[in-house]
């Protein structure tokens, strides 16, 4: 079973409140599950929006089956789901019309350190918080750092955007892979700057990951929530730094030392 099939067969039988908040530019859906209770802090937790890193989608099928219990989290388990199948299954997984173009922007047959979606748009990018400003982003079609025609040009992206939106959560989790490091600073300042920063520091020590700062961050997730939402938003490195891209399941107990309790006790504390 791939990567989408888990997930949409947990959709299927899964009992608590739950959406599909999109679809992704291949038709895919993009599912949500809600953990908790809606009598107190809600957050949004996503997953796997950089395609090679969709063992971050099993860390959020963890996630689901521990729930949470104060408040409550939105979970998104695959953001970038077209991505991850051309990153797993290769050109095969997108249809007839993209597949030459793709195997042109990649070099190769060889997807498994994509990072894009089906149309080589970087989701992680392509978000209006200083777009097109970051200093490794490109500006034509690539396996990784395109920023797109425009913000939110990306089914993706633009059904995250909205979303999170419509949620309005008090804070934002986003998992990637790899480097054991927690994100959490945009061009935040006075008050809103010391609130985050309480927070990373708690992040920090609940999954044992160092504190990092990006200073060359733009369109992210991460950074527009903190932008336009002024909310906490964290991007959170799980696994080892030792290890090659891309991980894959035999990589998910080294995510799951640290990360296994993770959104059940940041939830918690925050």
């Amino acid at each position: 079973m791939d990567v989408y099939e888990a997930v949409r067969a947990l959709y299927a039988r899964y009992r608590g409140e739950k959406c599909i908040y999109g679809r992704s530019e291949e038709g895919r859906a993009l599912f949500a599950f809600f953990v908790g209770r809606r009598d107190g802090v809600v957050g949004v937790s996503q997953y796997a929006i950089h395609a090679r890193e969709w063992i971050c989608s099993h860390l959020a099928l963890e996630h689901i089956r521990r729930g949470v219990r104060r408040g409550g989290v939105w979970v998104l388990p695959l953001t970038d789901p077209d991505g991850a199948l051309l990153a797993t299954h290769g050109v095969c997984s997108v249809r007839a019309g993209w597949r030459e173009r793709l195997l042109q922007i990649n070099g190769g047959e060889d997807f498994s350190l994509w990072k894009a979606n089906a149309r080589a748009v970087d989701l992680n990018v392509n978000f209006p918080a200083k777009w097109g400003s970051g200093a490794q982003n490109v500006r034509s079609p690539a396996p990784q750092n395109y920023i797109g025609s425009a913000p939110l040009c990306a089914r993706e992206s633009a059904a995250l955007a909205r979303f999170t939106l419509r949620v309005a959560p008090a804070y934002t989790l986003s998992w990637h892979t790899k480097g054991e490091e927690v994100y959490w600073r945009f061009f935040q300042t006075g008050k809103q700057l010391a609130r985050d920063e309480a927070l990373a520091r708690k992040l920090s020590r609940i999954t044992g990951y160092q504190l990092r700062e990006t200073p060359n961050s733009a369109g992210g997730y991460k950074d527009w929530c903190i932008r336009r939402l002024r909310i906490p938003a964290f991007t959170i490195e799980a696994g080892q730094d030792k290890r090659s891209h891309p991980l894959g399941r035999e990589a998910l107990a080294d995510l799951l030392q640290h990360t296994q309790d993770a959104l059940l006790r940041f939830q918690e504390e925050f």
